[in-house]
């Protein structure tokens, strides 16, 4: 049997699920996804307000989000509009039980 070098073997996922599973622990970003899944493109304003927290504290939750690509804005005139496009995130709010409502795709693909 031949010795494999680290280069050749699968990369280990442990650390991004790690990583994934933290931005999933906060209550703030969890509800901020909630929402984007329920309802795509939503502003800014409609994210802080289904969160329960300020524009300024969900602008800085949904840069975090943004900066590790799992959602996108859009900015339409002066507002910016999220929505959900991480596939493992996507599905993991599936697994908690949040489904689409009836003609919304909640997810971009």
């Amino acid at each position: 049997m031949s010795k494999l070098d680290a280069a050749s073997l699968p990369p280990d996922p442990t650390n991004e699920w790690a990583r994934r599973f933290d931005l999933l622990s906060d209550p703030t970003r969890l509800a901020l996804l909630s929402h984007m899944h329920l309802h795509p493109d939503s502003p800014v304003v409609d994210l802080a307000n289904a969160a329960g927290i300020t524009q300024t504290a969900a602008s800085q939750a949904l840069r975090v989000l943004r900066d590790q690509g799992w959602v996108e804005g859009r900015r339409q005139g002066r507002l910016v509009h999220y929505r959900l496009i991480d596939d493992a995130a996507h599905a993991v709010l599936h697994l908690m039980g949040q489904r689409h409502e009836p003609g919304a795709s909640g997810h971009a693909h």
